[in-house]
């Protein structure tokens, strides 16, 4: 998970953002939203044209952290179709998943975000969901 940690800040970095709709934009990663039914997102890629699809129900704090999941799956596992593997194969996408979810949180909450909150009465819960971590996952914040 540490070398989650730092490419993800590498990728703040590059793109000088943590939004993750600006950095798909900036990898010509194309956003497309949809009517999804329970599925809160997914990645995919054809001809090597990737794309993130958004379930059109969320709200603007579900959108942004499943977009930056995807996105995770974007660059951690770009040629993984997980859909796929997930109904067609005994292949388990868990440590997939997890790695993703990780993605997402670093994505969301690099340490300078949480910096800026020291001296406050904020849990890092309180953190979380300022800015679209969901509570569940903030264990996977790398300190």
């Amino acid at each position: 998970m540490k070398a989650i940690k730092e490419g993800v800040r590498q990728l703040i970095k590059i793109h000088k953002s943590n939004d993750p709709f600006q950095i798909a934009k900036e990898k010509n990663i194309i956003v497309l939203f949809a009517e999804l039914g329970n599925t809160l997102g997914f990645y995919s890629s054809y001809k090597r044209v990737q794309f993130i699809h958004l379930n059109n129900q969320l709200n603007e704090k579900q959108l942004r952290f499943v977009c930056a999941h995807e996105l995770g799956h974007a660059v951690l596992h770009p040629k993984s179709n997980i859909p796929f593997l997930r109904a067609n194969t005994l292949f388990s996408v868990e440590k997939l998943e997890v790695e993703a979810n990780a993605f997402a949180v670093e994505l969301l909450l690099p340490d300078d975000v949480i910096a800026q909150y020291r001296g406050t009465d904020l849990s890092i819960y309180d953190i979380a969901k300022m800015h679209s971590v969901p509570k569940e996952l903030v264990c996977l914040k790398k300190f």
